[in-house]
């Protein structure tokens, strides 16, 4: 298959390592591109590579923008208004991150039932964060400073929305920002200002993306269990890889080529 992964900068990906990886394993193949498009030229060039490819994984800043360039959305896509995989044939998009996070969860041994969870950040994968959390059971807040993102994603419930983050302790806190070497700016008990240890106190840390973030290193600092996404991206690819193949996607099978691929690639 020829496959590609499109966002601003994508040229430190780890995507063409774990999706020959997870290819080979199901038993085909694929020729995997990074394409790095700068937002101003991404409406011209879109149609094009959605004909070029036989599937696109979508990332940041484009999981909402490729949506008026596709047929339909199916699934958590339609439902949280983000895609992170295209079936370019058809031109229909799915989002396969809450599956990766909830199984970051499940690894990291977090049972979100009954705990308070504060979510920093409500776009794409941050929306289907909202709702894996939801769905386990989890009282879930959500910090966003753009009004017009968090009024967007209302719709999906199960979440209370915050304008500023009181003082009080939490279970977990995922950071679904995207920032990596500055920590999250947020208004925390009346003041704007970088998250600090005090938010993390006594807290899980959960940050999406799989570098060694600010957001992670402060979590580290206080004590606070500290949990990367580098999981969760395996996982959301290899349910991509099952949407792209037509297979059947399966939790254990997932984990089982996670820990493979931990021993022989990483």
């Amino acid at each position: 298959m020829k496959l590609a992964l499109v966002g601003k900068d994508v040229s430190r990906s780890l995507s063409p390592k774990m999706h020959a990886f997870l290819m080979g394993e199901m038993g085909a193949s694929c020729e995997y591109d990074l394409l790095s498009v700068p937002p101003a030229e991404f409406p011209a060039r879109i149609e094009r590579i959605l004909s070029a490819y036989d599937g696109l994984n979508v990332t940041i800043p484009y999981k909402e923008s490729v949506i008026p360039h596709l047929n339909k959305t199916e699934g958590d896509a339609r439902l949280c208004g983000a895609v992170n995989t295209v079936v370019c044939g058809e031109k229909v998009g799915y989002n396969t991150d809450g599956f990766g996070f909830g199984l970051l969860l499940r690894g990291a041994g977090i049972d979100m039932a009954g705990r308070r969870a504060l979510v920093l950040g409500a776009g794409g994968a941050g929306r289907s964060c909202i709702k894996t959390l939801s769905d386990g059971g989890a009282n879930v807040e959500v910090y966003e400073k753009d009004a017009a993102r968090l009024e967007r994603v209302r719709e999906i419930g199960g979440f209370v929305p915050l304008s500023e983050i009181a003082e009080k302790p939490y279970d977990v806190v995922v950071n679904c920002t995207g920032v990596v070497n500055d920590a999250p700016i947020v208004r925390y008990a009346g003041r704007l200002a970088p998250v600090s240890a005090e938010l993390l106190q006594g807290a899980v840390a959960v940050d999406l993306m799989y570098a060694e973030t600010e957001f992670l290193r402060i979590a580290a600092a206080c004590g606070a269990p500290a949990v990367r996404g580098d999981a969760m991206l395996f996982y959301q690819a290899y349910a991509s890889d099952c949407i792209f193949l037509k297979r059947e996607r399966k939790q254990e099978e997932a984990i089982a080529l996670w820990e493979r691929y931990r021993k022989e690639k990483l």
